[in-house]
């Protein structure tokens, strides 16, 4: 079977894998059809991903179908049967998955991370890690359902109440994610992007204000918005030096920050903020089970305009050029997509 794969930084290139011929008792076949490139595949083919080794298989932003299952499988799961990925590990006795925090355990592996992904014809998975009840969206959709979970789960994270400001730094798909939510959840929320397409698409997610922070003045137009407090809530998910420390020096006294991107070096802060402040710092890793739910629930209802969301549709062949033009201008993309299968052949 096929596979795109990230051989070194900036060198990829499709290859042969092992047919899959044997499952475990509790396993299906999956036969992917969609995968989404995430930030952290581009952070991979940059060689600026801290968790990667390689070569890597990338991709956890899966849309497929139930080709085979073991005899431990329930009933309920069917071939034929579209389906999302929970694509985090968690091994059940760290502290985090102890206190029920399973998507920060400390030995997570992520697929296309720590451990081959789904850029590939056919992986398997355990049943209990499936996303079912999504036979009614197109596998285009589906695969939108992580990386949109994630940005549920850091706006959880950030604890948004009603009528609080709350400013999101990116509007890739993570950070239209965050923005999704925040606003659902009664926030007043500031997209904060370069790109003006990506700031209409967070409009259209619900942002109440959009800065262009290339050319207008963010923290004067911040503190317009705010009236000189600043927000509530700071969310960074694009993982800049720059963005890291403005989202402390923008957030309002006894405001939350939370950081979803990972930032590409370390970073020298004046801790003197974080006490007069008396900030709240926290990390939003991958996302819960209940994150996907709730995307499937905003999708469902109309609140997610998944239709605008794809910047690009492109097969395996050609995904290595979609990451050296990705590479060459970040700013422009909100998610590419690489089709493996024809859905019309499954």
């Amino acid at each position: 079977m096929k596979a795109f794969r990230i051989f070194e930084p900036g060198i990829t290139g499709i290859t042969e894998e092992p047919e899959i011929d044997i499952i475990e008792d509790d396993e299906v076949l999956l036969r992917l059809v969609k995968v989404g490139f995430c930030g952290s595949d581009l952070s991979t083919f940059r060689g600026l991903n801290p968790n990667v080794s390689y070569p890597r298989i990338p991709g956890h932003e899966i849309a497929a179908v139930v080709i085979r299952k073991g005899k431990d499988v329930p009933d309920s799961i069917t071939g034929g049967q579209r389906v999302s990925v929970l694509p985090y590990t968690s091994c059940g006795k760290c502290s985090s998955c102890l206190c029920g925090r399973t998507n920060a355990c400390k030995d997570n592996q992520t697929l296309g991370v720590q451990r081959e992904g789904a850029m590939t014809e056919y992986i398997t998975a355990p049943y209990t890690k499936l996303i079912t009840g999504v036979d009614e969206l197109s596998f285009s959709d589906i695969a939108l359902i992580e990386p949109l979970s994630v940005g549920f789960h850091a706006a959880r994270r950030a604890e948004v109440s009603s009528g609080e400001y709350v400013l999101v730094f990116g509007c890739g798909l993570v950070g239209l994610g965050v923005i999704s939510r925040a606003a659902g959840a009664g926030g007043r929320v500031i997209a904060v992007d370069i790109d003006d397409d990506k700031l209409k698409l967070a409009e259209a997610m619900g942002a109440s204000y959009v800065i262009n922070s290339r050319t207008e003045k963010l923290i004067g137009r911040v503190s317009a918005i705010t009236g000189g407090h600043g927000p509530a809530a700071v969310i960074e998910a694009i993982g800049l030096n720059e963005t890291y420390l403005a989202s402390i020096e923008l957030a309002a006294y006894c405001g939350r920050v939370v950081y979803v991107g990972y930032a590409k070096m370390p970073i020298e802060y004046d801790t003197k903020q974080f006490i007069l402040k008396e900030l709240q710092i926290r990390g939003s890793r991958n996302a819960e089970r209940k994150d996907f739910e709730d995307v499937l629930s905003y999708i469902a209802d109309g609140k997610i305009p998944v239709n605008k969301l794809v910047s690009d549709d492109v097969t395996m062949e050609q995904a290595g050029k979609a990451l050296v033009d990705w590479s060459a201008d970040p700013g422009s993309v909100s998610k590419i997509l690489v089709t493996i299968a024809d859905e019309k052949s499954i």
